[in-house]
C-alpha cells in the first residue's frame, strides 16, 4: 500500500447546504422563537473556531450566543439539548423514522464510486472518519455511492473532532505505516491532522481542505475560505475531491 486516505463526508463526499446546514438554521431559528436564522457566513464564523464539527452542539451554541447578546446568561436558558437534536434530526432525517424523510434525501453527491475505484486500483488505500452519526454516514456510503462495508468510524465510534482517536481508528485498520491524506472541509478537520502529527510524529501525516459547494457561491469567499483551511494547516486545498487524483497524492507525499 502506497498511501492511505482518509476522507470526511459532509462537505466532501456529500453537499450538506442544504440540508445539515438547513436544519442547523432551522433549529437555531426554533429555539429563538424565530428571532434569528443563521447565515451560511454566520455558521462557517462558529465553524472557524475549529471545535464545533457537531451540528447539534453548533446549533445549541448558536442559541446560546444569540441569548448572551441580549443580556442573558447561558445558564438561564431552559432549551434542552435532547429538544435541540430532536428537533434538528425532524428534519435532516424527518418524520418518519423507517423510510427518512427529510432533507437528507436531496443532498447532492460530490463523489463518483468509479473514482474510489480509481485510488483501489492505484494501491491506495481509503477510508472514512466522520463526525455524522453512523446511520447518516451510511446512507450516504452504501445506500446512495453503493459501497459495501465501508471503513468508518462515525460520531458514535471516537471522540469529536479536532481529536484525532477516530483517525487513528480507521487508519490502524490498514495495518500499515504508509502516508496519510485526510480530505476536510473544515478548520476541525485540518486541526485534526496538525493533532495526530503531534501525536505520532513518526508518520507522514497530510491536510487536504476541500472547499464545500456552499464555499464556492463567489470567488472572493471561495478565496477566504480556502485561505482559512490553509492557515489552519491544509497543505493543498481542491474545489472537488476527486481533483485528489493518485498522481495529486504522490505530488504531495513528495513534496
Amino acid at each position: 500500500m502506497r498511501s492511505i486516505v482518509i476522507f470526511d463526508i459532509d462537505g466532501v463526499i456529500r453537499d450538506v447546504g442544504g440540508s445539515y446546514r438547513r436544519a442547523l438554521a432551522d433549529t437555531v431559528e426554533q429555539f429563538t422563537g424565530g428571532a434569528y436564522r443563521p447565515t451560511v457566513a454566520d455558521i462557517d464564523v462558529l465553524k472557524s473556531e475549529g471545535i464545533w464539527n457537531n451540528d447539534w452542539e453548533a446549533s445549541q451554541e448558536l442559541v446560546y450566543r444569540y441569548y448572551e447578546a441580549l443580556g442573558r446568561d447561558r445558564s438561564q436558558q431552559t432549551v434542552s439539548y435532547d429538544e435541540i437534536v430532536a428537533f434538528f434530526q425532524s428534519r435532516y432525517r424527518g418524520t418518519d423514522p423507517v423510510n427518512w424523510n427529510g432533507y437528507i434525501r436531496d443532498e447532492p453527491l460530490l463523489v463518483r464510486s468509479s473514482y474510489l475505484d480509481s485510488l483501489t486500483e492505484a494501491a491506495i488505500g481509503w477510508g472514512f472518519f466522520s463526525g455524522a452519526t453512523r446511520g447518516s454516514a451510511n446512507y450516504v456510503l452504501e445506500k446512495r455511492l453503493g459501497l459495501h462495508s465501508p471503513l468508518l468510524v462515525a460520531m458514535e465510534d471516537a471522540p469529536g473532532k479536532p481529536d484525532p482517536t477516530g483517525l487513528f481508528d480507521v487508519v490502524k485498520r490498514f495495518d500499515s505505516l504508509a502516508p496519510v491524506l485526510y480530505a476536510g472541509d473544515t478548520v476541525a478537520d485540518m486541526q485534526t491532522v496538525l493533532n495526530a502529527k503531534a501525536l505520532q510524529p513518526d508518520r507522514l501525516w497530510i491536510g487536504v481542505g476541500i472547499l464545500p459547494p456552499h464555499a464556492q457561491n463567489s470567488a472572493d469567499y471561495a478565496t477566504a475560505y480556502a485561505k482559512t483551511l490553509t492557515e489552519a494547516g491544509a497543505a493543498i486545498v481542491l474545489e472537488n475531491i476527486e481533483q485528489l487524483s493518485p498522481l495529486q497524492v504522490e505530488a504531495l507525499i513528495n513534496a
